[in-house]
């Protein structure tokens, strides 16, 4: 599901064309009124469900060899992808997913792949400036090449520990490599402390300064955030907005690390200061019903729970019986089918 603004697209060239008479104002009505009654059937023919759940997978490194459960390695990566694709899921950024801009076709659901700490084993470029093979980002490229409509997109949730890059020239090269290819750059504060029980003052330095850094490196400005341990400040404001000396910083929503999809951003249910995340694991140990394989595995199950698109980057479609779940920030753009 896209943008939920309808942008208006002006062109042309040479003399302008006549103008034309307006049509009456009730053939309008009755034009506009047919046309919400075809998109609803185009809805209700997909499932489409815009109210539905959306999984939030948590990555962290990808590497050969694991040395805790955070980590996959390559192969699992590549498996997990594919699963994906199978059950009809189109990757979105996290920013995307915030601020409501899911584009994506009809019928196909969207997951939102994150990225913690900004690890050299998600992106490290080579010596002609290309993901080196078996990266993450390496790894999602090959993956939108075997499965059309697949995006290669995801989020990286960095820290001052810049993809193992200690030299700002070298920091800023990867950082604009993510901005030019689509990728979502999102703030993981500073020196990944918990900021549970921290100062407002310590909260906005950890915040503030990263966002700061990553704006005077490569002109990003972080839409998300997620919170080391996903652990909130006393205050839940102060992870979304605070200043730093004359920065200020503005997320649109904060990601914590817990073990359930998230409610849609155009639900009633939905809490911008606290979207949990999905640790990317198989089923094995408390991760039998918590993690990504059981989650995915119950959306699949469960499909009326789950968000499925309507491919209309201007309308929130949705069975009409759940209409009671739709916010009323998005009642303009509600069809109900």
């Amino acid at each position: 599901m896209g943008t939920v603004t309808i942008a208006a697209i002006v062109s042309g060239c040479g003399s302008e064309p006549a103008p034309q008479a307006k049509p009456p104002a009730k053939a309008d009505a009755a034009a506009a009124k047919k046309s919400k009654a075809e998109k609803a059937a185009a809805a209700a023919k997909v499932k489409a469900n815009e109210l539905g759940q959306v999984p939030v997978l948590m990555y962290h490194r990808i590497i050969p060899n694991p040395a805790t459960t955070d980590d996959r390695t390559p192969a699992q990566f590549r498996a997990d992808l594919d699963r994906l694709a199978r059950d009809g899921y189109v990757p979105v950024t996290a920013a995307e997913f915030v601020t409501g801009r899911m584009d994506i076709p009809a019928g196909r659901h969207p997951v939102v792949i994150t990225f913690d700490d900004s690890s050299p084993s998600q992106l490290t470029l080579d010596e002609t400036g290309q993901p080196k093979p078996d990266t993450a980002v390496a790894i999602l490229r090959e993956a939108a090449a075997r499965h059309p409509g697949f995006r290669p997109v995801a989020t990286f949730y960095v820290t001052r520990d810049m993809f193992g890059k200690s030299v700002k020239e070298e920091q800023a090269q990867v950082l604009l490599w993510l901005k030019d290819n689509g990728f979502d750059v999102g703030n993981h504060t500073r020196d990944h402390l918990n900021l549970r029980g921290m100062a407002k003052a310590g909260v906005q330095e950890q915040i503030g300064s990263i966002a700061k850094e990553v704006g005077t490196l490569a002109g990003i400005k972080p839409v998300t955030i997620a919170l080391p341990y996903g652990n909130q400040p006393s205050t839940k404001e102060w992870a979304a907005r605070g200043r730093l000396g004359d920065a200020s910083y503005h997320h649109k929503g904060v990601f914590l690390a817990g073990y359930t999809p998230s409610a849609s951003p155009f639900s009633r249910s939905f809490d911008p200061l606290g979207i949990p995340r999905i640790k990317a694991m198989d089923k094995k140990g408390d991760c039998a019903q918590f993690c990504s394989t059981a989650w995915l595995d119950w959306l699949k199950s469960n499909p009326d729970m789950r968000y499925t698109s309507d491919g209309d980057v201007a309308t929130v479609a949705y069975p009409k019986f759940k209409n009671p779940f739709l916010s009323t920030t998005y009642k303009t753009y509600a069809l109900p089918y």
